[in-house]
């Protein structure tokens, strides 16, 4: 039993270092062609390739989770007192960009219900930013098949990595290197100690009060409250802010497998053309709310997009503008859609029964 046993861990060790490696390869060329975050991208085309080739990709949770809470510190150190006061002042800005939202979001799923025929409650649930844990708890809930419904928001946080950060970037015109700022950050052992230290403690503090997203919302937390009060602690150095990248990337990849494809059918090509969609129309309502802030349309783009707020985040502190801004902008999204998606797609689904005279919920 102990020779067995022994022989399986050294075959999940090859395993995860054969993934890890495959990974760096990938990011290393996504790097060399210029993408930003390119260890990020990079990764997730690894991952998907060998699940879509039918190969497991089996990494340890814990991977996922650090990788949040590393990438989710470094953006709470924009969170500075004078950043705190520009939140305030933007504070109508976000709650209104969170409902206008969930407004388009009740938009997009009518155009994917007339595209794919599937019912109300799929539509809803499939266009609603959320994360695809939440959805296919709530897809449960009101008795439709979570599969499709985990298939659309997983595409459109794929989409969201793929398509928005090197569209910003290439549009903005002003980065000649994409990784140059990430790489340039200045650190020290122990402020970068502190930070991850301050991150770790609000990630596990958040977990134990059950948040949704702890790892993420919790790590940034920690970091914003260390950065508040001014204590000494610095950026990572960049090969650490790599891995994280790369952590992340496998995770999102290692989602994109046959099944996912299967289960989804012909809801396909509909489901990704609404992802497409909305991450359009939320671009346009972030173009259009620049007057209203008086932030430049590349942050506002940023903090617009309909979900992926690490890399949205990422991307800003790429461009050396609105990291704070961005972050803020999602956060309260988060926080109107997250504990309140119950309600929220409840109410939608009593509105469709009004305007329909039937049941819309689909098996």
């Amino acid at each position: 039993m102990f020779r067995t046993s022994y022989s399986s861990g050294l075959r999940q060790i090859a395993h995860v270092v054969a993934i890890m490696g495959g990974a760096i390869l990938f990011g290393f060329l996504a790097m060399r062609l210029n993408f930003p975050l390119p260890w990020m991208l990079g990764a997730l085309v690894f991952a998907g390739t060998v699940r879509l080739l039918d190969f497991p990709v089996r990494i340890p949770v814990q991977t996922r989770q650090l990788g949040q809470i590393l990438v989710a510190s470094a953006v709470g150190l924009s969170f500075t007192p004078e950043a705190l006061q520009m939140m305030g002042d933007l504070a109508l800005p976000m709650v209104l960009a969170a409902i206008l939202t969930i407004a388009l979001s009740f938009g997009v799923s009518v155009v994917l219900m007339k595209l794919t025929g599937v019912g109300a409650s799929t539509a809803i649930l499939a266009t609603l930013p959320m994360g695809p844990v939440e959805s296919a708890v709530l897809a449960r809930k009101h008795g439709a098949t979570p599969g499709p419904i985990v298939f659309a928001q997983t595409m459109r946080i794929v989409l969201l990595v793929i398509l928005i950060p090197p569209l910003i970037v290439l549009l903005d015109g002003s980065v000649s290197d994409p990784v140059a700022v990430l790489r340039g950050m200045e650190w020290t052992g122990t402020g970068a100690a502190l930070l991850f230290a301050f991150g770790l403690a609000g990630a596990l503090l958040l977990k134990r009060i059950r948040m949704s997203n702890p790892f993420f919302l919790g790590g940034l937390a920690g970091a914003a409250l260390a950065s508040v009060v001014g204590l000494p602690v610095s950026s990572y150095p960049y090969i650490v802010l790599a891995g994280a990248q790369i952590f992340l990337g496998i995770w999102l990849g290692a989602v994109i497998d046959r099944d996912l494809f299967r289960n989804a059918r012909g809801f396909l090509p509909g489901s990704i053309l609404t992802s497409v969609l909305m991450i359009v129309l939320c671009a346009i309502m972030g173009m259009g709310l620049t007057w209203m802030t008086g932030q430049p349309w590349q942050v506002m783009v940023l903090a617009t997009a309909p979900g992926s707020v690490t890399e949205m985040a990422l991307t800003a502190k790429i461009l050396q503008e609105g990291l704070a801004v961005v972050t803020a902008f999602h956060i309260v999204r988060i926080f109107i859609i997250l504990p309140f998606s119950g309600v929220i797609v409840g109410q939608a689904l009593r509105l469709a029964r009004l305007l329909r005279g039937s049941n819309p919920t689909i098996q």
